[in-house]
């Protein structure tokens, strides 16, 4: 039997969306037992939001005041601790994940699985490469841990509604002193989170400057969706970078996505082609976006944009 540690995401008062989806990939190996790990300064409420996923046999914490940031270098070396008696060790391919899990794999000695989008077997699993125009199959060798991060648009979060036994654990780590968290700098928003959104609104280098996105958002908020934008977009300086679509951006999958200016380059296709419904709106009716919107309309932004936000109202 597999016994799976699954690293959850959080923000220290609530569980991000992409440890369910990663618990659904973990839950799809056969006869897997799922324990999933919190480490916070205080991880109560996490905890007990991680222990209602289904699937999910335990939720073990990890206190102290040196896990009130998720410092990847910090995290570690706890999380290599802990991975004793475990076959599998999952994160999301989120920003956090993606950080945190090459550390892991590196003090375990092993070779990391990036992105699984579809498991075979225990150790045997499908992931994207090649801006997702090729699927490769992965064997990890039954004799050491795997370590993997989850490709979370490939999943559906699992339902809540179970009631998992919630453990205090402590480690054994020695952990680095040459790491210190100094702050955050985000922007504020109400928006939804770009990489768990239902409707994603982007925009592309179309859009012209960084005042013209104020169309994009005055769209994105009448319909409560996340806001998203092109490499092109960002590297002209419109957006900034956490809101890069595409394959060295997020890669997100909303029930609905648009958009808006962007031509679609291959490697932004890789990062929406799992979304339910797509509409593009572009004035260049050969742009290649067309080919995989669902829906596309042949128009001037600048006119189809303010008038399709007026209708909303």
């Amino acid at each position: 039997m597999s016994k799976i540690l699954v690293i959850a995401e959080h923000d220290g008062s609530s569980l991000n969306p992409s440890t369910a989806k990663t618990v659904a990939c973990a839950a799809s190996i056969e006869a897997a037992e799922i324990h999933v790990v919190v480490l916070a300064a205080a991880a109560a409420a996490v905890a007990g939001e991680a222990a209602q996923l289904d699937s999910v046999a335990k939720v073990l914490t990890v206190e102290g005041p040196e896990n009130e940031h998720a410092l990847a270098a910090v995290l570690a070396p706890q999380i290599v601790a802990l991975s004793a008696g475990y076959s599998h060790v999952f994160g999301p391919s989120t920003t956090f994940g993606k950080d945190l899990m090459p550390r892991v794999a590196a003090l375990l000695g092993v070779n990391q699985i990036s992105d699984i989008m579809l498991v075979l077997t225990s150790h045997s699993f499908k992931r994207p490469v090649y801006a997702g125009n090729a699927i490769l199959t992965v064997e990890a060798p039954a004799d050491k841990v795997v370590v993997a991060t989850v490709r979370i648009a490939s999943y559906a979060a699992v339902a809540d509604g179970n009631n998992a036994a919630i453990e205090s654990a402590t480690v054994d780590a020695e952990l680095p002193d040459h790491t210190r968290f100094v702050g955050v700098q985000s922007g504020a928003t109400d928006r939804p989170d770009l990489q768990t959104a239902a409707k994603v609104v982007s925009g592309g280098r179309a859009l012209g400057s960084a005042e013209s996105f104020d169309i994009i958002y005055a769209l994105a908020d009448k319909l409560g969706a996340g806001v998203g934008a092109s490499r092109a977009a960002v590297d002209a300086g419109y957006v900034p970078n956490e809101m890069q679509v595409g394959q060295t951006g997020k890669i997100i999958a909303p029930d609905l996505y648009l958009a808006i200016g962007i031509s679609g380059a291959i490697q932004h296709l890789t990062g929406i082609k799992d979304a339910g419904t797509i509409v593009a709106i572009n004035k260049d009716e050969e742009a290649p976006i067309f080919e995989v919107a669902d829906i596309g309309l042949v128009a001037d932004l600048f006119k189809a944009i303010p008038e399709l936000t007026e209708a909303l109202d």
